[in-house]
């Protein structure tokens, strides 16, 4: 081991009783509402936090007046003291799993777009091998789940990396992703052969949460054509809410295509045909590089990326 190097050092003068009082400064706002959620004295927790200081090297926060203001240091430091407490979670939860005598429990994030085909076929393998697994599936968008990745809420997620270090996190790509224009079967331009940006601009919208991928994508579409974003636009990344939405009025989405080409057989939906000129980057399965897999994750893994989805 070498002397010189401080992640040993660090990890000795670290203590998990810090940990959570930076946590608690976060939740409750103030280092008071900390001290009394955790059970100490507030000069204890200055004191506490004083230390935590030394030991980081970087102040956390500023005095103004009597509150605290978060540093960039301090907000450094926060999200991965979110991504311990998620890690310690998920062992907790492991290990009770275990004492219960089941085969755990695994916790996946992923876009819609995967759904369909790759994330259905390794979820249908996967309990073929682990009958009493259990499984948490939480879809959205991606810069929603690798937030959820982050704090350690997840184990993995099925989407993009939006800009996440790639000395921390191990991303395998799967597959690209075709974008959709989507309207109910009785609306006004359906039957057309190719329909104009223009022309779509006289509906309402129903478009994904701002800062998500497809997002993006659709504000550089609107873009293009010189068009502000619509006014009255229905934010969701649901394809529950948006094809029951579109069903009943004359709004128009954009969805992933091997979604919407499922809806479209089944008459639900129509696809219009126009198509859409900017594009996605590849999605893919992101892990933490810092916390190892249970058998279930790597085996999981190892089905999403070896099965022919189609």
């Amino acid at each position: 081991m070498n002397p010189n190097d401080p992640i040993p050092q660090l990890l000795n003068r670290l203590r998990m009783r810090q940990v959570s009082l930076l946590l608690a400064i976060e939740q409750h706002g103030t280092l008071r509402g900390a001290s009394e959620a955790l059970g100490l004295t507030q000069p204890g927790a200055t004191k506490m936090l004083h230390e935590l200081e030394d030991t980081i090297g970087h102040p956390l926060f500023d005095r103004v007046g009597r509150g605290l203001q978060i540093t960039t240091s301090g907000q450094c430091v926060l999200s991965y003291f979110r991504g311990m407490r998620g890690t310690m979670e998920a062992l907790s939860r492991e290990l009770q799993e275990l004492k219960l005598g089941s085969a755990g429990k695994l916790f996946i994030g992923s876009i819609m777009a995967a759904s369909p085909s790759h994330l259905t076929h390794a979820l249908i393998e996967i309990k073929k091998l682990f009958p009493l697994l259990s499984i948490e599936i939480v879809v959205g968008t991606s810069d929603h789940l690798v937030k959820l990745l982050q704090e350690g809420a997840l184990d993995l997620v099925i989407g993009r990396t939006i800009g996440l270090p790639a000395r921390d996190y191990d991303f395998r790509p799967i597959a690209d992703e075709a974008l959709a224009v989507i309207v109910s079967q009785t609306h006004p331009l359906t039957g057309t052969r190719s329909v104009p940006f223009q022309a779509m601009l006289r509906f309402p919208w129903i478009l994904q949460p701002s800062g998500s991928p497809m997002r993006d994508v659709m504000e550089k579409e609107f873009g293009m054509h010189n068009a502000p974003i619509p006014k009255g636009l229905i934010e969701t990344a649901s394809i529950l809410t948006t094809t029951n939405l579109i069903a009943q009025s004359e709004m128009i989405a954009v969805i992933p295509d091997s979604v919407a080409s499922r809806y479209q057989r089944h008459k639900l939906l129509t696809i219009l045909p126009y198509t859409i000129q900017n594009s996605l980057a590849a999605y893919g399965s992101i892990v933490r590089r810092d916390r190892p897999q249970s058998l279930a994750t790597a085996r999981f893994l190892a089905l999403l990326h070896g099965s022919d989805a189609g």
